[in-house]
C-alpha cells in the first residue's frame, strides 16, 4: 500500500482492491466510526455513520466486477439527487391531477366570494404544477446520466465515489505479465484526524495480520437444498475476518 497526502492505494489484481476496501472498512470502525460504544477510539462525528453505510455499500466486493457492478453503483450514486415530489412518493402525473383539483377549487371560491382560499388554492395549484415538472426533470436527467456515465464517463474517468467520509477511485491498469487485470485503487478519508486514526490502524493490521480472509457471498441456497441441513452461521460484527499466527 502506498499513502501520501491524496489517500491510501494499491496496485494488484481484484482480489488486493477487494482486501484494500475491507482494510479501510475495518480501521474506520476500529477507529470508533459507526460504533455506538462510548470508550471507542475515536469521538467520530455521528454523521459518519451513515457515510460508512454508503461507503460499504459501494466499494468493491469479491463476487463483483468492475464493468457490471462498480460502474452501477458509481452512476447510482452520481445521480441527481430526489427532488419533493418524489421523496412524497408521488409521480408527476399525480401531482398534475393534484394541481388541476387545486384550480377547480380556485375557481369555485371565486364564485363564492371567497378571495383569500381561492388565492391559497391558485398557489397551491402552481406549486403542484412545478414539483410535477420537477420530478418529471429528474427522471429525464437520470436516463441521460446513467446511459452517459456507464458508457462514456467511464471510458474517460475512473469510477468514484465521495461522501463525507471517504473519498475513492478506482480504475483497469495495464494488464500484468500473467495477463490477469490489474487495478489501482485509491482510498482518502476526508477528516484530518480521522484519517491520521486510520493510517495507524492500517499499519497496526499490516503487523497483525499475516493472511487477510476476503468477505465472500453465502450461498445457503445449496446447503438448504439438502434435507435436514442448516445454512452456516453468520460471523458476529466484532468477529475478525483475518487469521494471524
Amino acid at each position: 500500500m502506498e499513502e501520501s497526502i491524496s489517500g491510501f492505494k494499491v496496485r494488484g489484481d481484484w482480489g488486493d482492491v477487494v482486501e484494500h476496501g475491507e482494510r479501510i472498512s475495518r480501521a474506520l470502525r476500529d477507529a470508533g466510526v459507526g460504533s455506538s460504544d462510548e470508550s471507542a477510539d475515536t469521538d467520530a462525528d455521528e454523521n459518519f455513520t451513515g457515510a460508512l453505510e454508503e461507503w460499504e455499500e459501494w466499494r468493491p466486493k469479491a463476487h463483483e466486477t468492475l464493468d457490471a457492478d462498480v460502474s452501477e453503483k458509481t452512476a447510482d450514486q452520481a445521480s441527481v439527487e430526489e427532488g419533493k415530489g418524489e421523496k412524497a412518493g408521488k409521480e408527476p402525473d399525480e401531482d398534475i391531477k393534484t394541481a388541476g383539483e387545486k384550480l377547480s377549487e380556485s375557481y369555485e371560491q371565486l364564485e363564492e366570494d371567497d378571495a383569500e382560499a381561492a388565492v391559497d388554492n391558485w398557489k397551491e395549484s402552481i406549486d403542484y404544477v412545478a414539483r410535477a415538472a420537477d420530478s418529471a426533470s429528474r427522471k429525464a436527467l437520470r436516463r441521460v446520466e446513467d446511459t452517459v456515465y456507464q458508457n462514456v464517463m467511464t471510458q474517460l474517468a475512473p469510477y468514484y465515489f465521495d461522501n463525507a467520509l471517504v473519498s475513492a477511485n478506482i480504475q483497469q491498469s495495464a494488464r500484468g505479465n500473467d495477463d490477469a487485470e490489474r487495478f489501482v485503487f485509491e482510498v482518502n478519508v476526508n477528516d484530518d484526524d480521522l484519517k491520521d486514526e486510520v493510517s495507524d490502524r492500517l499499519a497496526e493490521l499490516d503487523e497483525e495480520v499475516d493472511r487477510w480472509h476476503v468477505e465472500v457471498e453465502k450461498d445457503t441456497d445449496a446447503a438448504e437444498a439438502i434435507e435436514g441441513a442448516e445454512p452456516p452461521p453468520e460471523p458476529e460484527d466484532d468477529e475478525p475476518k483475518s487469521t494471524t499466527n
